[in-house]
């Protein structure tokens, strides 16, 4: 059966390819003797945002430099997958005594019908002095003009969020790029699954 979760990335994932191919509105104008279209509704966040929250939010995201893990996941066990890696990224900052400077993220590179790839990451203020060993590594996190969307609740039930972001980025005719990113508000290692918060942002072209 196909978890909510796995549809919802590859909606995401099938708009960002559409929106990469198809020319924009600007290219391609209305017949002059035809009648303008009329202006496309914003769509409604998911219920489960709060009014407050920030949906198609147009934002400008800040490199840091971050410690990370690569993996492949299946989406059945997408969640603990990346708890797990998280706890190891934990392990060895509490090793080297270094503190994260901002919220672990997850940057989706790739997904298709049995899982995902990503980058597990936590920011930090420094790279470390003694470079990482074996799976975890050092890098820069993605930056540059982005779209901010929040999820709460599950991470199963992220699937309502990422439909009403598929719906955002066609309706705005918005080039976005071939990645996502989930920046966890909420610790995803000590945080319920049903309390999580988490920041959805989509860089655009």
């Amino acid at each position: 059966m196909t978890s909510p979760r796995l549809a919802a990335s590859i909606a995401l994932a099938a708009a960002l390819s559409l929106s990469a191919a198809s020319p924009s509105f600007a290219q391609n104008p209305p017949a002059k003797d035809a009648p303008a279209p009329p202006p496309a509704a914003t769509p409604a966040p998911p219920a489960t945002a709060q009014p407050a929250d920030p949906f198609g939010e147009e934002v400008t995201l800040t490199e840091k430099t971050v410690i990370y893990i690569k993996g492949h996941a299946n989406w059945d066990t997408a969640f603990e997958t990346l708890v797990d890696a998280f706890k190891s990224l934990n392990q060895y900052l509490d090793k080297q005594k270094i503190t994260p400077n901002g919220p672990a993220m997850t940057v989706y590179t790739q997904t298709d019908d049995t899982g995902f790839s990503f980058q597990a990451s936590l920011p930090v203020p420094a790279p470390p002095k003694v470079p990482p060993k074996g799976d975890i590594a050092v890098g820069k996190s993605p930056s540059g003009k982005a779209y901010k969307f929040v999820h709460r609740g599950s991470f199963d039930a992220m699937d309502t969020t990422y439909e009403a972001i598929t719906n955002f980025l066609d309706e705005k005719r918005i080039e976005a790029k071939d990645l996502f990113i989930e920046e966890y508000v909420s610790d995803p290692v000590k945080t319920t699954e049903d309390k999580l918060i988490v920041n959805v942002y989509v860089p655009a072209r």
